[in-house]
């Protein structure tokens, strides 16, 4: 059974509606933002799974239960974690995407075993740069990857359904606004 990624995606819309609409309007509206979100959310959450990966493994397995470059450490069990979460958020984008968390997972393991010094500092210093470039939250990555989907046409049903229940809910507050009863 999926969550409502709808009802996901228009919650995070609109909590703190004042913030989240001085948000969007630059969000949207502002190219250099957008590239900035983008490149920074992906690189924050693959660089985050290379340093965790450093915890060594966690939980052991037989050999035959084990995947190359994906034994058990806190990098693996992360991007099995959020791969769970995005799959039961939305199914088709979520797989594609739990792929690629399981992917940067595995290099992340790899570049560790390859060159573990070099690895650790790269990625540290592009969690931090990237953090500095962008604050991101735990669904960041998901919400991200549907706004390149829905660049690209992916469920414009959904991505409608959405715009539609956030303009309203815009429209709302602005007529309350006006009123002096919003919060």
């Amino acid at each position: 059974m999926a969550l409502d990624l709808e009802q996901h995606l228009v919650f995070f819309a609109l909590a703190n509606l004042n913030e989240r609409r001085r948000q969007y309007g630059s969000y949207h509206h502002n190219k250099i933002n957008v590239a900035i979100h983008v490149i920074c959310v992906p690189l924050i959450l693959f660089s985050g799974f290379t340093i965790a990966t450093y915890t060594g493994t966690l939980i052991s397995l037989p050999s035959w239960l084990t995947l190359p470059y994906l034994n058990l450490n806190l990098g693996t069990i992360a991007a099995s974690l959020y791969s769970a979460l995005y799959l039961l958020l939305e199914p088709v984008a979520g797989f594609v995407l739990s792929a690629i968390c399981l992917a940067a997972a595995a290099f992340g393991n790899y570049m560790r075993l390859a060159n573990p010094d070099t690895t650790l500092k790269y990625a540290v210093a592009i969690h931090v740069t990237c953090w500095i470039f962008q604050f991101a939250l735990f669904l960041a990555p998901m919400f991200v990857w549907l706004e390149i989907l829905f660049f690209l046409g992916y469920r414009p049903e959904l991505q409608s359904r959405v715009n539609k229940k956030v303009r309203e809910e815009v429209a709302k507050f602005n007529a309350q606004s006006k009123n002096g009863k919003a919060s």
